[in-house]
């Protein structure tokens, strides 16, 4: 049986029951990676939707989480904030919501997204104290039917608040992206990103470089809007992977108000950096726990 999905009741969450069924969905996830920035205005919602559909390319299994609970817009991004989320019933009583879907008509695996923005008017502001959000992040997390996923991702707030830290205590992430721009003032909140994730002891943790040039549309040439180079020196810094910069691209703007990212316009310079990282990060995993290579990821470990 179906049902509308239910308002979320974040007060009178129970703490055990709820971790308890997050541990069990989590188990079926083979990745679970945070993208973060500790600022906004970087774009990692971009970077988050983008590696989650670069992924859903290649055949994984992906679902992400918006759990930027203030300003969510992943769902806009990938086009299914106008999709009604309904409930499954369960043998014990309680109500699952189930996540809407989309697979850009057959262009990838079909991705699930959860975000509050499916639950609250638009316009309507959530004004909620922190641990009001935590609670609901959670609940997110363990009571939508995610299944077996290959990759759970899961878009940050911006800062290194006590959201992230619920998260990142509850869930055992494998990875950990950090996003930043170029500029200096980008560098050194994006740094107590590294750092924070660091003391959270998460096992890989990357830095990506976004609006690193924006290519000349009438010459051609690169203009380093934000300056150069400073994803990859902070990544130095801070003794952790660099896995590449993303371009300024005209067309990003666009395509994400239109609910289609970036990655998907393969011609572009933005999405082949995209795949690129993607297949860094692909190298990496699979160092550790054997992610499966393009050679064999038609068998990906959710199929």
């Amino acid at each position: 049986m179906t049902i509308k999905a239910p308002t979320l009741n974040v007060g009178g969450l129970g703490a055990d029951p709820l971790t308890q069924r997050i541990n069990e969905k989590q188990e079926k996830w083979k990745y679970k990676i945070a993208v973060l920035s500790g600022k906004g205005g970087v774009g990692k919602s971009t970077v988050a939707v983008n590696l989650a559909v670069a992924l859903a390319k290649k055949g994984y299994h992906v679902g992400i989480l918006d759990a930027d609970i203030h300003g969510p817009n992943v769902a806009k991004m990938l086009g299914v904030d106008k999709a009604d989320v309904l409930a499954e019933k369960l043998e014990d009583g309680r109500f699952e919501m189930l996540p809407p879907m989309n697979n850009f008509l057959g262009q990838t695996t079909p991705i699930k997204v959860m975000s509050m923005g499916f639950l609250v008017p638009e316009d309507q502001p959530i004004i909620w104290r922190g641990s009001l959000v935590t609670k609901a992040i959670k609940q997110l997390l363990g009571d939508v039917k995610w299944g077996e996923l290959d990759f759970m991702i899961i878009d940050f707030p911006p800062g290194t608040g006590d959201e992230i830290l619920t998260v990142v205590q509850t869930l055992k992430l494998d990875a950990a992206i950090v996003v930043t721009t170029p500029q200096e003032v980008a560098l050194l909140d994006t740094g107590k990103a590294v750092n924070m994730m660091k003391k959270m002891e998460v096992p890989y943790i990357a830095v990506v470089e976004n609006m690193s040039y924006l290519i000349c549309p009438h010459c051609g040439n690169e203009i380093d809007i934000f300056g150069k180079g400073g994803g990859r020196k902070l990544a130095e810094k801070e003794g952790v992977d660099f896995l590449g910069e993303i371009p300024i691209d005209l067309k990003a703007r666009e395509a994400s108000d239109a609910g289609i990212p970036i990655v998907l316009y393969e011609d572009t310079v933005a999405a082949k950096a995209f795949m690129e990282i993607v297949d860094r990060l692909l190298e990496k995993l699979k160092k550790d726990e054997g992610t499966p290579s393009d050679e064999n990821n038609n068998e990906s470990p959710a199929s």
